[in-house]
């Protein structure tokens, strides 16, 4: 197999400029409206949801679309804060603690997917006490629309150029002008398909097809072990972080994949216990 590096450019990048419009003195960027994409996407689709009763255990929905329009801010917090808390704590600590106005630096590593998770988790939690919404149900709902986010918020990755995969001669590679003269994976956009366009699907067809919201829980679970496997499957073709690199050999162990290992247990534990539960119920 040739070297990458040694190819010429397979595929050019697609130069499209990370603002996507600027109004006077202030830029929009593709990463914003990628945020504001998925939790806008997420949040129809969430109404769409709770208004189907037939969906829900015992036929009664387990929120309203006012409380839906009230959590969505919740959500919103949950995702920016735990995102960028998240990014430092696990990817960017040491530099942080050099210069802790670094942290205020988005565009300097960005967010991570599970402090994002985390941070939401926590806003749930709260939201569903606070409004004697069940926790596993309020789970369910969250994760039947959270490959929203992660399929723009991929696609946003790859117009900025960032995130990009490990050297490569396939035939679709990319050569990212952050990424040096090298043909990459746009790995980018292997997660937008994985995380998003299929989760989506699989959870969709669950939904509707299974009718698993009747078991609060199992759609979680389904949702947390497939993005654990999604993630550790395109880790492989993805460039670690920098300042990290490989946590052991050579083009093996990532953070990333520490990370979704967990995930994967997690998700198993949450899909039984809603079997069990929903077998008790019987």
């Amino acid at each position: 197999m040739p070297i990458a590096a040694d190819l010429l450019a397979i595929m050019p990048f697609p130069d499209i400029d990370p603002i996507a419009f600027s109004i006077g003195p202030l830029a929009i960027h593709w990463y914003g409206l990628a945020y504001v994409a998925g939790i806008l996407l997420g949040w129809a689709y969430a109404r769409r949801l709770a208004a189907n009763e037939s969906l829900w255990p015992g036929n009664v929905s387990p929120i309203s679309r006012e409380q839906l329009d009230d959590f969505i801010v919740w959500a919103a917090l949950g995702v920016v804060l735990g995102g960028r808390l998240g990014y430092i704590f696990f990817y960017d600590l040491p530099a942080v603690l050099r210069s802790p106005v670094r942290a205020l630096e988005i565009w300097n590593g960005g967010m991570s997917f599970h402090g994002g998770l985390t941070g939401t988790t926590i806003a749930m939690i709260l939201f569903a006490r606070r409004n004697a919404i069940p926790i596993w149900s309020l789970f369910d709902i969250v994760a039947t629309v959270v490959p929203f986010g992660l399929f723009f918020g991929r696609i946003a990755n790859f117009i900025n150029g960032e995130l990009w995969g490990r050297l490569t001669d396939v035939a679709w590679a990319v050569v990212f002008p952050t990424g040096g003269p090298f043909a990459r994976h746009p790995s980018q956009l292997y997660e937008a398909g994985l995380e998003g366009i299929v989760l989506l699907l699989v959870l969709a067809a669950l939904v509707y097809g299974m009718r698993a919201l009747k078991s609060p829980g199992f759609i979680t679970g389904v949702f947390v072990c497939g993005y654990a496997l999604s993630r550790i499957f395109v880790e492989f073709f993805r460039e670690p972080d920098a300042q990290l690199g490989y946590l052991l050999g050579t083009n093996w162990l990532t953070m990333g994949m520490v990370l979704s290992s967990p995930m994967i247990l997690l998700g198993l534990w949450a899909m039984l216990r809603a079997r069990r539960q929903a077998a008790l119920q019987l």
